[in-house]
């Protein structure tokens, strides 16, 4: 079997730590897959996080799953096709925001899916709905807000199945 992996970006506020990546990686583990997460603390702009994902990316040999959150998600979605990675789950992310550049137009030719809380006020939950319909993605909707941590549980099933849906490929 080739090298799996599972790649973390989290969002701005949070770090490489975070309760998020603690648990989708455990799931990630139980499933035979490696993980790495990518610390961006200080770096603030999208352009040198994308870097720095792709140079996280470079020795890794085998397939990779993108997982990121909030502005991590926004990261992910722009680095994907440059890594050629094999799918992408993003949970609250970033995208369609005024403050940051527009994603590349082109078609998404991987497994995608978005978890997004109905009472996010920092990325208005309208985004991901319009993401997920334009792209047809799996969509999650679940009650809570940008941060998602009430919902670890029932995340990290959609995570579970979303990872052994990907491997059934």
């Amino acid at each position: 079997m080739p090298n799996r992996y599972v790649v973390f970006s989290h969002g701005s506020g949070s770090s490489p730590r975070s309760a998020k990546i603690a648990a989708l990686a455990e799931t990630a583990r139980v499933e035979g897959y490696e993980v790495e997460a990518v610390d961006y603390k200080g770096i603030d702009t999208p352009k040198e996080r994308i870097e720095m994902l792709c140079d996280a990316c470079q020795p890794l040999r085998g397939e990779i799953i993108l997982v990121g959150s909030s502005l991590g998600g926004y990261v992910s979605l722009a680095a994907a096709s440059l890594l050629h990675a094999k799918a992408v789950f993003l949970m609250a992310p970033a995208i369609y925001m005024p403050d940051l550049p527009p994603l590349r137009e082109g078609s998404i030719d991987y497994p995608l899916a978005v978890v997004h809380g109905w009472h996010d006020s920092l990325v208005p939950v309208e985004h991901s709905i319009r993401f997920a319909r334009e792209h047809n993605a799996m969509l999650h909707l679940v009650n809570s807000d940008h941060r998602l941590l009430d919902q670890l549980p029932m995340i990290r099933h959609f995570f579970e199945y979303f990872i052994i849906s990907i491997d059934l490929r």
